[in-house]
């Protein structure tokens, strides 16, 4: 039931943003004919109305007001605008939505697959905005068993086609990072608990790329040679906020980056290597010379 919601909350966010202005009636009208609407309810009942409403500004921080001579509106959308959380909100949910709306699109747009997001997703964003524990069955790719722990979860993140969950957990005296996709099970515990004043997930993620955390490794400058080819492509879609460029010429640019270089970067620069060239720090370089060479050695016939 808890999905079933969670999908009407996107959808009156998706119809009140559309419109921008909407009322109460028009908003009635268009719910009777959701594919959402699976009581066939011929309106949806005021209490329920104004529960979404409230729902929604406790777990998306969209408030939404009502003018009586234009009808319901989103309150704070230049706030929105400005909140990336918040904005992927209204972009990817609400389109998901909307497609759901639509049948006859579905043979004209393809979405990549996100595993186990609707399974775990709404589960683990309501127990962030309550503060409740959860009681997870976790199963690494490398892990032969399965454990059972309770987290603490702090923040979600989106990689990839995979969701991911920041949790503090009793083993760890710092948060760690969980796949959704390797949860088994997920129960919510009655426990509290309290996130950490200084915590952000902006910050948390602010020298990553991807989501994954090597404790050995520390943010550094690493400088890469791109070709003209890819140049347009990097600057168009930046492999990191802090990508610089530091030289520019007509056969190449050279960036640089404030990153921690974890086994997620480093894919993402060895599935471009036909154009880039690792220049810095030069451990790094090595490392990748190295990795590139064991490829080599796969190649051989």
């Amino acid at each position: 039931m808890a999905i079933n919601y969670f999908n009407r909350y996107i959808w009156l966010i998706e119809v009140i943003n559309r419109h921008g202005h909407i009322s109460r009636k028009d908003i009635s009208d268009l719910w009777a004919r959701s594919t959402l609407n699976e009581l066939g309810e011929s309106y949806l009942p005021e209490r329920t109305f104004h529960n979404h409403i409230s729902s929604i500004f406790d777990t998306f921080g969209i408030e939404i007001k009502c003018d009586r001579s234009l009808g319901y509106y989103i309150a704070n959308s230049d706030d929105i605008k400005g909140d990336e959380i918040r904005k992927w909100l209204m972009q990817s949910l609400s389109l998901n939505n909307l497609l759901n709306e639509s049948h006859n699109m579905r043979d004209s747009i393809i979405f990549e697959e996100v595993p186990s997001s609707e399974k775990y997703l709404s589960a683990i964003i309501e127990a962030i905005r309550d503060r409740k524990a959860l009681e997870i069955t976790h199963q690494g790719f490398t892990k032969e068993y399965s454990t059972t722990f309770e987290a603490e979860p702090y923040c979600l993140r989106q990689f990839k086609q995979r969701w991911y969950m920041v949790a503090k957990t009793a083993a760890s005296d710092k948060p760690r990072i969980y796949g959704l996709d390797r949860i088994k099970e997920l129960r919510r515990t009655s426990r509290s608990y309290k996130i950490p004043k200084k915590f952000t997930a902006k910050g948390y993620f602010k020298d990553l790329y991807g989501a994954c955390i090597e404790d050995s490794k520390y943010a550094e400058e690493v400088e890469i040679k791109v070709d003209k080819s890819q140049v347009h492509y990097f600057n168009s879609l930046k492999l990191h906020e802090s990508q610089t460029p530091i030289e520019e010429t007509s056969d190449y640019t050279i960036f640089r980056y404030h990153i921690v270089p974890t086994y997620d970067f480093t894919q993402e620069l060895l599935s471009k290597s036909d154009s880039i060239e690792v220049l810095k720090p030069q451990w790094y370089r090595n490392e990748i010379k190295n990795t590139i060479k064991k490829m080599l050695k796969r190649y051989k016939d």
